[in-house]
């Protein structure tokens, strides 16, 4: 597995593009409110509902539960998982829906199918 951490970084914001993107979000409707996230941030430490974005995530790119477990999840820490997943957002990740966030299982599979860079790079 390759080491990244010795890699030059253009900043601790890498090359800006989610910075740009949100503060120009900000700029636009004075100031940002985030309705989904932010009561589960209330509730929940950042870094949990964070763990569980990446979850829904997962989710949905592997085909729920037994994606996951094909993965190598083990069946108690998908249950887990849920379990927080509805606690944070009142719903079970399988039809729970983050606004702004489009996913496409077909593409994102599609790129699993092709090789990698030589130097681990994009």
């Amino acid at each position: 597995m390759a080491d990244f951490r010795s890699d030059k970084s253009d900043s601790r914001e890498g090359k800006g593009v989610a910075k740009r993107a949100w503060d120009a979000y900000v700029r636009r409707v004075g100031k940002a409110k985030l309705p989904i996230i932010e009561p589960a941030v209330a509730r929940f430490s950042v870094n949990k509902v964070v763990d569980l974005l990446g979850f829904w995530t997962a989710w949905h790119l592997h085909g729920g539960f037994e994606g996951l477990h094909r993965l190598g999840m083990s069946e108690r820490t998908i249950y887990r998982q849920i379990a927080w997943f509805r606690m944070a957002f009142h719903e079970h990740p399988d039809t729970f829906r983050f606004p702004g966030i489009t996913l496409d299982p077909e593409k994102y599979l599609a790129a699993g199918a092709m090789k990698p860079p030589a130097s681990g790079k994009r």
